[in-house]
């Protein structure tokens, strides 16, 4: 699977940053463009799969062309053709699950834009990588596997162009990026020669219950914001309302949902994740803002019997 709690509440967070209604509003739109920006994350990770048999086609077509050539070199006329049968790219290429998916999903970026496809292979061909890789004629899954990985961590992960446009296509692709990386790079390593087709389909969410814990979160945090406000207020009565940058804002009001809400959840893990969270997408001094004000809340709840959780290790 591809989601972790912590993406989640950073889709729900993104999703609330944007939400400008009030509790009382029909929102059922928001709540589909957060299913949305999560299943759209998924298309992210098959675009950079797709890339990478492209980045294989694109090898073979260019062999054929030399092959053709009027004036075809002896190295022209018997290529080194290690990277063109690297048995790792040919199981993706093979894959009949994975290209189902591809057409389901209208995964066909790489025909309109294939200059990226030329950019990644021309930066594979100038690499050290490249060239040690090409020193042999033969290789084994392993060493074709190894090679692939590193061209992926080295090459594609951090390309600036490739960011660039994903950023152009899509915003929200940007927050994605280094989980479906992380996913892909994890797959790649994994995989064996007798992997199932299935293997590089992984499911985006763990089980029904992150999904609904997804929904579940998004939908308390907003029918309970006048009286999460209420609380957020009686603790911040001496900072200026405008100061408090709006992400921490609706962190804290996530954080509060979540500890009052979602009683299997232990209060610690909470607490941690918001902070975690705050630390990337906030001020620098937000995590100690929030960590103090829900540590009063904790003490108050906890005092008045108003935390009910459930489980093992909850305080």
């Amino acid at each position: 699977m591809m989601l972790n709690r912590r993406h989640i509440r950073v889709k729900v967070m993104q999703t609330m940053y944007a939400f400008k209604g009030s509790e009382s509003d029909d929102f059922s739109k928001d709540q589909k463009f957060l299913l949305f920006s999560i299943d759209n994350m998924y298309n992210l990770y098959l675009l950079l799969l797709s890339l990478l048999i492209e980045v294989q086609k694109r090898a073979e077509s260019d062999l054929q062309k030399k092959q053709k050539k009027h004036l075809a070199t002896k190295e022209d006329k018997d290529p080194n053709r290690k990277f063109v049968n690297n048995q790792l790219l040919k199981l993706l290429r093979e894959n009949k699950t994975l290209q189902s998916q591809f057409e389901a999903n209208k995964i066909t970026n790489w025909e309109l834009d294939g200059e990226y496809i030329d950019i990644i292979f021309k930066d594979i061909l100038a690499s050290d990588l490249y060239k040690d890789y090409m020193k042999t004629r033969v290789s084994d899954f392993k060493e074709d596997k190894d090679f692939i990985v590193d061209v992926f961590k080295d090459i594609i992960a951090p390309n600036e162009k490739l960011y660039e446009y994903m950023e152009d296509k899509n915003l929200t692709w940007l927050d994605d990026l280094p989980t479906v990386n992380t996913t892909i790079l994890k797959l790649l390593r994994k995989v064996k020669e007798a992997s199932p087709e299935q293997y590089f389909t992984p499911k985006l969410y763990k089980d029904a219950e992150d999904k609904e814990y997804a929904i579940d979160l998004f939908k308390k945090t907003l029918l309970n914001q006048t009286a999460i406000n209420e609380e957020i207020s009686q603790k911040t009565k001496n900072w200026d309302a405008d100061r408090i940058a709006t992400v921490d804002y609706v962190l804290l009001q996530m954080a509060i949902c979540e500890i009052k809400s979602f009683s299997s959840i232990p209060v610690k893990v909470t607490i941690n994740e918001y902070l975690e969270i705050s630390k990337e997408y906030s001020t620098p001094k937000s995590s100690i803002f929030i960590n103090g004000i829900l540590d009063k809340l904790v003490k108050e709840y906890e005092a008045s019997g108003e935390l009910k959780k459930v489980g093992r290790g909850l305080m």
